[in-house]
């Protein structure tokens, strides 16, 4: 089975319209059915000066893109707030409607995100289903904790919009690449290309194969899923 991925490796404008913008555009010219990764936060950036500014955005431009999606499917992460709380949390739109919200669990104490963010529990860290094909997500830091990686045991695509720093750039890629081979699945990683970030948004295969190509901003490539239940029969990993 063939599925078209894109993957959109963004600069954050501080205007928030103007990454809405840039998203809609891509999601009008993609074809029908791709699966869409956009980075972490990629609307509103880390905006912790004007957080309730930033979740209200968020909620205007998750129903645009609701609107705009069609026949595809889109992740990204959102700055949300609930009571008093604020969240970083990611939000698949398939078709037309939410099918699956996330709250970012681990956060990455090197950039304060713990100072204005509360973290997730954990128990939305779950499979879910994207056309069929098996899929789960992590965000961003959560990359490196093996037991989220065993949460997501299974699933055939894992996606993860990600804002990772260009000083541990080939910590994410090896991780990366680590996760695909050892849970023999896809991972899509969506990093922010704004400055300071690693880039390095990639598709990794379940055989260890990589597409990746820092200069671009939209990086698109047609996964084979036979790949996955191929390495599956060939290498059994149920003791």
């Amino acid at each position: 089975m063939q599925k078209e991925v894109a993957l959109l490796q963004l600069k954050n404008s501080p205007i928030y319209q103007k990454n809405l913008d840039k998203i809609l555009h891509y999601l009008k010219t993609l074809p029908d059915d791709t699966i869409v990764v956009a980075p972490e936060v990629c609307l509103t950036d880390y905006d912790y000066e004007n957080l309730d500014k930033a979740c209200e955005f968020g909620e205007y431009a998750i129903e645009e893109l609701i609107k705009s999606v069609n026949s595809k499917t889109l992740i990204l992460t959102i700055l949300v707030k609930s009571s008093d709380n604020y969240y970083n949390e990611a939000i698949v739109i398939s078709r037309g409607k939410i099918i699956h919200k996330q709250r970012k669990q681990k956060l990455f104490k090197l950039g304060n995100e713990h100072l204005f963010l509360k973290a997730g529990d954990g128990s939305d860290i779950v499979k879910f289903d994207v056309d069929g094909i098996e899929c789960g997500l992590l965000i961003c830091f959560e990359l490196r904790y093996k037991e989220l990686w065993q949460k997501l045991e299974g699933a055939e695509i894992i996606f993860a919009p990600s804002q990772w720093g260009m000083p541990r750039k080939r910590h994410l890629e090896i991780i990366s690449n680590a996760l695909a081979v050892v849970n023999q699945c896809y991972l899509l990683v969506a990093n922010s290309a704004k400055e300071g970030m690693a880039s390095s948004s990639a598709i990794y295969a379940p055989m260890g194969g990589v597409v990746m190509d820092d200069a671009r901003e939209l990086i698109r490539y047609s996964i084979d899923l036979n790949q996955v239940r191929i390495i599956r029969r060939y290498i059994k990993l149920d003791n």
